[in-house]
């Protein structure tokens, strides 16, 4: 089919808006672009290089979503992938966050909010791969999710939910238990609102963490390998104020804050929620998710929206997140089966042979990794060990903030590897990263395959990979 007769698809269930056969332009092959609407409002993009390679290729969102298929920054992810030979799709998941920006678009509106959840992810999936047919004349050889956050999390849903959408997922920094996060953000500002902390002092934080535990792992490298073994403790670890604050020492709220912060959300005397690992405080690593000297937190800002749009039922009064209750609150919240993706029953992904990756900086302050550890875990348990490390890898990096960034080798391609495992059956056993300053790679490291660490060989520099081997601590 051509590309402009893609047009002719249009019928109850969506419209094909556009079709264009786009020249080609420097990094850009020719191909041919499709816009198109799912009822009620889902906004989709297909992009089909005239050069394909066989391959269905689709890329998750961020935060609330909303961002249009034909946005620029929308463009130049699906651009990357055209020029590699896929048919790349994307979704907005049924909302314009110009419009309807953040969770504004769930007030009193149950069906966007199952869009968003889930629906329009596996629609988008599933019309894409009849556009693909219709203009190839041929089924797409394999298809691979693709997104970090929300969109680690959409991957992570596609799996639970819908097993035959992909072959392949790669799903960063899943925002996986997305109900108990916008918690935990609550229980960190009223700790903060009750005693805030400065920059400064969580810079002073930082140095104390790193100060006690980069030996933990054996190797001082200005690395955390495992928050887990670090036994820092700002009571003990950290300078008392015993009259008036100062620049230099931490008050008693200070101390608790941080305490707070540290231990987690409590409800009914028992832990909710996992507390944030120690390793993100040096290099503004909790900016500006945990704390920020302008305004609200960002992370509190997601979980107001949350809770004043999604959480409860529409006539519940206004959310005040000062008043929150830990031991009533929690049981209100009304979307968790349909939006958290904590479902450790994999077994119908794997039984169509699919094969998923994971992966979560050990220094991410906007999404906490040791969600993504215990739902690898939780897999484990369902699955079995054995069973699980068939079809799921769970790579963590230490040093990493959000989806990138941060203190340790957060560039690498986890896509390719995936792809080799797909199609190859070649499981990864580690993943090279680097890390990148002023344009240069300073370091080189593995990743490995949780819970086998990146562990010296004792010769050797330390910002070479190859005298790194992958090993359980």
């Amino acid at each position: 089919m051509s590309c402009g007769s893609l047009r002719h698809l249009t019928g109850h269930d969506y419209a094909i808006v556009s079709a264009t056969l786009v020249a080609a332009t420097g990094d850009q092959p020719e191909h041919c672009r499709v816009y198109g609407v799912i009822a009620p409002e889902i906004r989709f993009g297909v992009h089909l290089p005239t050069g394909w390679n066989g391959r269905f290729y689709m890329h998750g969102n961020g935060g609330y979503a909303g961002n249009g298929p034909s946005d620029p920054g929308t463009l130049v992810t699906s651009m990357r992938a055209v020029a590699h030979g896929f048919a790349a799709a994307t979704t907005d998941t049924g909302h314009d966050s110009r419009v309807q920006p953040l969770a504004t678009f769930a007030h009193d509106n149950l069906a966007k909010e199952i869009d968003y959840a889930f629906r329009a992810v596996h629609l988008t999936a599933v019309t894409a791969k009849v556009v693909i047919a219709a203009y190839y004349g041929a089924f797409h050889t394999h298809a691979y999710w693709d997104g970090c956050s929300t969109g680690g999390r959409q991957g992570l849903m596609s799996a639970q939910r819908f097993p035959d959408d992909f072959d392949g997922i790669l799903a960063g920094a899943p925002v996986l238990d997305f109900t108990n996060t916008q918690i935990a953000y609550v229980w960190m500002n009223q700790a903060l609102a009750r005693t805030p902390l400065s920059e400064a002092k969580v810079a002073m934080v930082g140095e104390a963490v790193y100060g006690r535990c980069d030996r933990a792992d054996g190797l001082e490298d200005g690395l955390i390998d495992d928050p887990r073994r670090c036994d820092f403790d700002p009571a003990r670890d950290l300078p008392r104020c015993d009259r008036d604050p100062g620049d230099a020492c931490f008050t008693v709220g200070e101390i608790e804050t941080l305490q707070a912060i540290y231990d987690g959300p409590v409800s009914r005397g028992a832990p909710l929620f996992p507390g944030q690992p120690v390793g993100a405080e040096a290099g503004s690593g909790w900016y500006p998710w945990i704390v920020t000297p302008r305004g609200q937190t960002l992370g509190m800002s997601f979980s107001e929206m949350f809770f004043r749009y999604l959480a409860f039922t529409p006539d519940e009064p206004a959310f005040d997140w000062r008043t929150f209750d830990f031991d009533t609150d929690p049981d209100r919240v009304t979307v968790r089966e349909m939006l958290d993706a904590t479902d450790p029953d994999l077994s119908a992904f794997h039984a169509i042979g699919g094969k998923m990756i994971t992966y979560f900086g050990w220094a991410d302050a906007a999404l906490n990794p040791l969600m993504g550890v215990s739902y690898y875990e939780n897999v484990q348990a369902t699955l079995g060990p054995q069973t699980t490390s068939e079809f799921y890898r769970l790579f963590m990096v230490p040093g990493m903030f959000h989806c990138r960034g941060g203190l340790g080798t957060d560039r690498f391609d986890a896509l390719t590897p995936l792809i080799n495992w797909v199609e190859g059956d070649t499981a990864p056993d580690r993943i090279a990263a680097a890390r990148v300053e002023d344009g240069d790679v300073t370091r080189t490291r593995p990743l490995c395959p949780y819970p086998q660490v990146a562990t010296y060989t004792g010769s050797g520099s330390i910002d070479d990979a190859s005298n790194f081997v992958c090993a359980v601590p």
